[in-house]
């Protein structure tokens, strides 16, 4: 696969060790603040040790997390700035749901759809690590009244309830799409893969007109 000419590099391996240590720090922090976020869940906490060796690792996974996603925004961020062509993208976005992409308008290395996912995974980092200090009682919660630390905690979970549903839509749609996860395996597609689903960045990578 390395040297197969039929296949165009998409992601560098620096930038797929990235993406997979998000994905591991993700599931973690995931897993341990859902230990305690509700009685249904409270069995989680034995990965951990117990619910309350979870409440412990829980807002070390997320400092973990904003350190390997901080390292993606930078790496992404000019990357998936929103262009016209991208809000017109999504405004057809029902049309590829239900399966005829062939009148899509063109996107880049990344579609409208992606683009957006990273703003709102991005925003929703950002909420969780600001309520996430204000109630992180080992250290910052006798800074702020009891008032702040009990709003910013029902932001956390909302914030982090709605950042779990994106990364799991994240997930089927790169299952639905075909060879996405490979290519942030092997960090190759194959250049009809490119051609049909990114044709803009088809071109940019081949030099072809059509």
């Amino acid at each position: 696969m390395k040297n197969d000419p039929d296949r165009l590099p998409r992601y560098t391996a620096s930038e797929r060790a990235n993406h997979w240590l998000v994905a591991l720090t993700f599931f973690l922090a995931a897993l341990s603040g859902l230990a305690f976020f509700h009685p249904v869940f409270y069995p989680l906490g034995q990965l951990f040790g117990g619910g309350v060796w979870a409440r412990i690792l829980h807002p070390f996974f997320g400092v973990a997390i904003l350190f390997f996603f901080s390292s993606m925004y930078l790496r992404f961020r000019k990357l998936c700035v929103m262009t016209p062509a991208d809000w017109d993208w999504l405004r057809h976005v029902r049309e590829m749901i239900r399966g005829d992409d062939r009148d899509m308008p063109e996107s880049g290395k990344l579609n409208g759809g992606q683009k957006l996912l990273f703003w709102l995974l991005a925003a929703c980092m950002a909420l969780l690590v600001l309520s996430g200090i204000v109630i992180w009682r080992a250290y910052f919660s006798p800074l702020f009244p009891e008032g702040l630390i009990r709003f910013a905690a029902i932001v956390h979970a909302a914030a982090g309830v709605f950042m779990v549903g994106l990364i799991f839509g994240h997930i089927y749609i790169a299952i639905w799409t075909r060879e996405s996860i490979d290519a942030m395996i092997y960090g190759k597609v194959r250049r009809a893969w490119a051609k049909q689903h990114h044709p803009a960045w088809f071109r940019e990578m081949t030099g072809e007109n059509k």
